[in-house]
């Protein structure tokens, strides 16, 4: 077992870029195996959950190879075999395989989707999606069972009840190969699902208004290897602004969509950070005196849930108090016990986190414990901040989404490695 340790105290300068996004590849690597041929992904992250799905991948006979970023998927001779357990649990993206299998083969056995808990997500919009296109889905001892008809998956319309982008691309991906027109009305509209929608359009299929709250799929009858480069990760370029902002000396995050980022940053502004924008970098200057500010989390172009944990360190800096209201994961909130450990002035109250900022703010480091990925970012940035060292146990969550997180801290000047610990020392913390 590893813990990231951090001796903070010591301000940031510089620049880092931004990887491919996380979001976007955890789905791309699932579509790929839809084609009959090589797929070439560029820009894909260095992280825990993409080593992951090339291990699933390769039990299942698919070739990869993953270099300098770049990932060549063939899938020519790819078998379809059940994948109720193992590394399919470890993370959510897993259940992205259940469209991609019931596309390529009518059929799929996967096992039910893991990765960090922030409360129930239930994937019962997926399977609606599924079951009228036509599938027959049932769930036995942990694993979902995915079937068609002779006559395959048939294009229909459907409506999602909620928001949800994971049930979107996964309906997206099934309909590609289904038979005739399929509409899905109140689609999510994250950048990530535009991706997966030029990267599925690259391989013969033909989808329109991704992007948009209906998305419109003619069924085709293959798809073919492409090449595709990944959109960058607005919630790793979001994490940075925000460390950028508590705790940085100017700091100039390159490879960045600002328009995927505009309410993340129209609230920085609204705090009073200083921030140059250019057409793929913000550069953010040494920020006093910000302002305190309410946040509450919405599917995009909404404030990103998934940002409101690496944010909140820069909010316990600034002057009053601020509230967070996630809409999308109530339980999104465990990062908050362990900042009030590190000497945060940050409270639960029903649904809300409520953060009593101090322009002053001086945190200590502690052991603490990253409960999941976002919740593991929120701390880094603590540490970072705190006099003292930080010790953060769980650190796989972190990995899990952050590509070589430790090297680029480094270049920024921080003070940060990782360092073995016994199973049981991890456990006590």
């Amino acid at each position: 077992m590893k813990r990231m340790v951090i001796n903070g105290g010591k301000k940031l300068k510089g620049e880092v870029t931004i990887s491919g996004a996380k979001n976007s590849a955890v789905a791309l690597i699932p579509a790929a195996i839809m084609a009959d041929s090589p797929v070439t992904l560029e820009g894909v992250p260095d992280i825990q959950d993409v080593h992951s799905l090339m291990e699933i991948l390769e039990m299942m006979g698919v070739n990869v190879t993953f270099k300098n970023h770049t990932m060549v998927i063939d899938p020519t001779n790819m078998v379809s075999i059940p994948m109720p357990s193992g590394k399919i649990n470890s993370l959510r993206a897993s259940y992205y395989f259940m469209g991609s299998l019931l596309a390529k083969f009518g059929e799929g056995v996967v096992g039910l989707p893991g990765g960090c808990y922030l409360g129930p997500r239930p994937i019962d919009l997926h399977i609606k999606g599924f079951e009228s296109l036509g599938a027959s889905v049932t769930t036995e001892h942990g694993a979902t069972y995915l079937r068609t008809t002779d006559r395959g998956l048939v294009g229909t319309r459907i409506f999602m009840d909620m928001v949800s982008i994971g049930a979107t691309i996964n309906v997206m991906l099934a309909a590609v190969k289904a038979e005739g027109r399929t509409v899905i009305e109140n689609a999510a509209r994250e950048p990530e699902i535009i991706d997966v929608a030029t990267l599925l359009n690259n391989m013969g299929a033909e989808i329109r208004g991704a992007g948009t709250n209906e998305i419109r799929i003619d069924g085709v009858e293959s798809l073919h290897g492409c090449r595709h480069s990944i959109i960058p990760d607005r919630i790793e370029a979001g994490t940075y602004l925000a460390l950028a902002a508590a705790y940085g000396e100017g700091i100039t995050v390159q490879n960045v969509i600002y328009e995927h980022l505009e309410s993340f940053i129209s609230k920085l502004d609204e705090m009073g950070v200083g921030m140059t924008i250019e057409e793929d970098a913000i550069t953010v200057s040494p920020s006093k005196k910000l302002k305190a500010t309410n946040i509450t989390t919405m599917p995009y172009p909404g404030f990103a849930t998934d940002l409101q944990q690496p944010i909140t360190p820069l909010l316990m800096r600034a002057k009053g108090s601020s509230i967070i209201t996630d809409t999308i994961y109530e339980k999104r909130v465990n990062h908050i016990p362990e900042l009030v450990r590190m000497g945060a002035d940050a409270s639960l109250e029903g649904n809300m986190i409520v953060i009593n900022g101090h322009e002053d703010l001086e945190l200590h480091g502690a052991e603490v414990f990253a409960s999941d990925l976002r919740a593991g970012a929120c701390l880094v940035i603590a540490g970072l901040m705190a006099q003292g060292t930080t010790k953060i146990s769980n650190v796989g969550n972190i990995l899990r989404g952050y590509d070589h997180i430790i090297e680029k801290l480094t270049a920024l000047g921080a003070d940060v490695y990782m360092e073995e610990i016994e199973d049981d020392e991890e456990g006590n913390n």
